[in-house]
């Protein structure tokens, strides 16, 4: 996942409106949302190179969501970032003794940024510093800095997403995840890696050659804990590749 803006816990809004973009190599194969047949009542995207998934939710409220840390420097790792949201969502531990296996076991991984938890009680780890912070209620956002961070695109689906004022239909959150305005020169950040490929990254929806969106996703979670989950796919040269949404009953046991 490379951008995610959410609302938490906000008035009128549920206990959750999420909205991301997963922005990956279009020759890196992936299927899209779907339940997990070895985890019931589990909804998430698949990566089919590595393994793990990008954003994962099951019936008990449980949800986790990746993004890589962006520092400039080669990304080696002994792990997949993505074995780390189905380790959570499949899992049975809290997010505290979680957090304590995060911190032993990060280095393995190269680096990351960890939203997880359940959805009405959100945490959020910074693999570089080994930080766990619970989440407050508000609009937050996180793309490969660390969570609210105000890159370009940060700050423009923030204000989508405030400017909704509840949990948007399909169409809305699409258009905004579709944005493909570039952040201009003084707004661009300085991860290293040059100005020309820092500009090609900075709009929420990404169209490079080689490299872009591949799909956008809306997760909606009702005040008494209903999820809805959707998703559009994406492949080269911005085609749409498919539509998928899938409704979720809280406390849906495994």
């Amino acid at each position: 996942m490379c951008i995610i803006a959410f609302a938490y816990k906000m008035p009128g809004m549920g206990q959750l409106v999420l909205l991301a973009n997963r922005d990956e190599y279009y020759a890196r194969p992936a299927e899209p949302l779907d339940w997990w047949p070895e985890y019931p009542h589990t909804l998430g995207g698949r990566d089919l190179q590595s393994g793990g998934s990008w954003l994962m939710v099951d019936g008990r409220n449980r949800i986790a969501a990746v993004t890589n840390f962006r520092d400039g420097f080669p990304a080696k790792a002994e792990r997949s970032r993505g074995e780390l949201v189905q380790r959570f969502v499949g899992g049975d531990d809290d997010p505290f003794a979680f957090a304590d296996w995060l911190r032993a076991e990060s280095h393995r991984y190269a680096p990351f940024n960890l939203l997880f938890g359940s959805t009405s009680d959100l945490f959020f780890f910074h693999s570089p510093g080994k930080q766990i912070a619970r989440v407050t209620p508000g609009i937050h956002t996180l793309s490969n800095a660390t969570l609210d961070t105000p890159w370009f695109k940060s700050r423009r689906l923030a204000e989508y997403l405030g400017e909704f004022g509840r949990a948007p239909s399909e169409d809305q959150a699409y258009a905004a995840l579709a944005d493909p305005m570039p952040a201009g020169p003084g707004e661009l950040p300085n991860t290293r890696i040059g100005l020309a490929l820092e500009k090609t990254l900075s709009p929420i929806f990404i169209q490079g050659r080689d490299y872009g969106t591949r799909s956008s996703m809306l997760l909606t979670v009702s005040s008494r804990g209903d999820i809805g989950f959707s998703e559009r796919s994406w492949g080269l040269a911005a085609r749409e590749t498919g539509r998928r949404h899938y409704n979720l009953r809280a406390g849906t046991a495994r």
